[in-house]
């Protein structure tokens, strides 16, 4: 298991600076974000000069692009918005798999017209359910044809909450690309240490042969999100847990500063 970062926690639209900062905070892997060079998340296009740049940037830093982000909302009550972001999804995964990125990173969605990680009441309508999976259905079709894997994400505002849900959409898409990333802090709101624990093994026990990277956040037990091992997430637990089901794959962090990620690299180190 190798501890990553995502690129965004360092500032810079310049890879190689970006990229040197992951490593110098102790970092060998990241989950890279188009921004990073400088264009928007989910760009209209990528040029081949950025894509080569990035590719550099990897080469001299030595960092790993394990993931790279692709998320919109693909629950967005406006078909044409849905539409949109399908479509700017397809310039993602041509990038990734120009840049040999195995995974492209989703987000599920939710019926909030406004934040794409808000909860909206309406979220839990079967239509919403079935506005999602008919997008996974297109952005699955992509990947197959570029040979990358998309990673959906259990998130308590979105339409995918649970390890449950995610395991339902993998049966309903069928395909082999469609993987999970698995955050210990998206799994509940509000818990105690004891709680979260045995959610969050619950939710890796069900999940197993099926986590394609694991998130490495926090919260606090008044549902505050945190830095990693600052809150109520038993995180020698969760990484035990990951092992026993047979993950050896990235185990990446966010949802901290860039003065934060060097004692954070250190912490997780010495649990993997």
């Amino acid at each position: 298991m190798q501890v990553g970062v995502f690129a965004k926690t360092f500032p810079g639209s310049e890879p190689a600076g970006v990229l040197a900062a992951v490593r110098d905070a102790g970092f060998a892997i990241t989950q890279f974000n188009l921004a990073c060079v400088g264009l928007p998340s989910m760009p209209d296009a990528v040029p081949d000069d950025a894509i080569r740049a990035i590719a550099a940037a990897s080469d001299s830093s030595g960092v790993a692009l394990v993931a790279l982000s692709g998320t919109y909302n693909m629950a967005h009550p406006d078909r044409a918005v849905r539409d949109d972001g399908l479509r700017r999804l397809g310039v993602v995964i041509d990038a990734a798999a120009a840049l040999s990125i195995p995974l492209v990173t989703l987000c599920t969605g939710t019926r909030n017209e406004d934040d794409q990680w808000a909860h909206h009441p309406d979220n839990a309508d079967p239509s919403a359910w079935a506005d999602m999976a008919s997008e996974m259905e297109k952005a699955l079709d992509l990947a197959e044809r570029h040979g990358v894997d998309l990673g959906i994400e259990p998130e308590q505002a979105n339409i995918v909450t649970s390890a449950g849900d995610a395991m339902r959409l993998i049966a309903e898409m069928g395909s082999k690309r469609l993987r999970i990333v698995l955050d210990p802090a998206n799994l509940f709101e509000q818990a105690s240490t004891e709680q979260a624990r045995a959610i969050v093994a619950a939710a890796v026990e069900r999940t197993a042969g099926h986590v394609a990277m694991a998130h490495a956040k926090d919260r606090f037990a008044d549902g505050r999100f945190a830095t990693a091992g600052r809150g109520v997430v038993d995180f020698p637990d969760f990484v035990a847990s990951l092992k026993a089901s047979g993950f050896d794959g990235p185990l990446v962090t966010h949802g901290l500063s860039a003065e934060e990620a060097p004692g954070v690299a250190r912490f997780l180190k010495g649990l993997v």
